[in-house]
């Protein structure tokens, strides 16, 4: 089996070098979050046949280029820092203290990038380009960075570069959908309740979670079906949210039906529950649920995302084809291990404009199931477009 091995590794610190008393607070969005495991993204570049030479010059490039950045974000050159109170109580709050970053440099012998972008299933070495695994974010007291950066270089002149930042067997496989596929989708579903309101992206995930369902071998109709939309709540707080705010702004919501129901309701029915849930999310009801969280604080754990049949992570706001570090776009992105459970479903915009790639993670049996099913596979991008 491949493995990766380590080239060398360093701690990058802002570009100012200079240690701050500056802190900051964390908001429930963010303590909400100790429990859980690094954030971790990926990135996946071709590298130009002329550079070759320079691979030690692209990497002092990266590091110049990740302290310059530290300087604007400051608090991932940080620490997470806590207080003890006298009632046995504990706060936590982020020391910008310019302890620095930690910056991975490491090599993937015999890893092609065709191995990763021409495969559904997503292969097992892509968990070892993401560093902190098993990581939880409270434990960026210990010493532990906030931010990690990974670079790693593939064979046949590619380059992956992963990010983990603060924040039983499953397989991880990738579904492409088009653009052309999810407005057909959402004109269906629209026309099936009569309205004009269902988006694509919400025609999408009924679709999806119809096939979920199909697939699960469920043996009881009645069993509670949960699904759990994660969404970003900067537009929706009055007055809006700043677009360059660096905390977690974010609020899930609930979708909540029989597999009967999933079943036998046609693709509008669902996608209307799935709309009815986001429109809930307004000002007075986020607020609200602030100010509910400080007065009964509680953190997420593995065990309550489990409850979840399904739950969708990820934005179609983040541009993250627009990475370029002067080797143009990234050719493909993937997640790491961390969090991941039975129906983790994390979802990215594809360069194509319109056009949505979903990382499901499932168990085996249900991903074969889905890949067999056909009203499902037929809106999935073939693999031979992908290449």
């Amino acid at each position: 089996m491949a493995s990766i091995r380590i080239i060398s590794t360093s701690i990058v610190c802002t570009a100012s070098d200079k240690k701050s008393n500056f802190r900051i607070e964390l908001t429930p969005w963010d303590l909400r979050l100790l429990l859980e495991e690094y954030s971790q993204k990926g990135l996946l570049f071709h590298k130009p046949k002329s550079e070759k030479q320079y691979e030690n010059t692209h990497i002092q490039h990266l590091k110049s280029s990740l302290s310059q950045t530290l300087d604007l974000f400051a608090p991932l050159a940080g620490r997470l820092a806590t207080i003890k109170h006298d009632d046995n109580t504990t706060s936590f709050f982020i020391d910008c203290n310019n302890e620095g970053a930690h910056f991975v440099h490491a090599a993937a012998d015999g890893v092609y990038v065709a191995d990763i972008i021409q495969s559904i299933f997503v292969p097992k070495i892509v968990y070892s380009f993401f560093p902190l695994n098993g990581v939880v974010n409270y434990e960026g007291t210990y010493n532990r960075c906030l931010q990690i950066v990974q670079f790693t270089c593939l064979s046949c002149r590619a380059k992956n570069s992963t990010i983990s930042v603060f924040h039983h067997l499953l397989n991880k496989e990738f579904f492409t959908f088009r653009r052309k596929i999810l407005q057909n989708s959402k004109q269906r579903a629209n026309a099936e309740i009569g309205s004009n309101k269902i988006s694509s992206f919400q025609a999408l995930l009924s679709h999806f979670c119809g096939s979920l369902v199909r697939n699960k071998c469920i043996d009881d109709p009645n069993q509670e079906m949960k699904f759990r939309v994660i969404m970003g709540v900067r537009p929706r707080m009055n007055p809006p949210l700043p677009q360059h705010y660096f905390g977690n702004a974010f609020q899930g919501g609930t979708v909540t039906m029989k597999a009967r129901e999933l079943l036998e309701q046609r693709l509008g029915y669902v996608a209307l529950e799935i709309n009815k849930i986001i429109a809930m999310n307004t000002d007075e009801k986020l607020k609200g649920t602030l100010e509910s969280w400080t007065e009964n604080p509680k953190v997420n754990t593995m065990e309550s995302i489990r409850s979840y049949t399904l739950m969708l992570i990820g934005s179609l706001w983040v541009d993250v084809y627009g990475n370029d570090f002067g080797w143009g776009r990234p050719v493909a992105v993937r997640t790491g291990p961390a969090g991941k459970t039975d129906g983790t479903i994390t979802m990215f915009p594809r360069v194509e404009q319109g056009s949505i790639d979903f990382e499901a993670c499932l168990s085996p049996k249900t991903l074969q199931g889905m890949g067999n099913d056909i009203e499902f596979m037929d809106a999935v991008t073939s693999l031979d477009y992908l290449r």
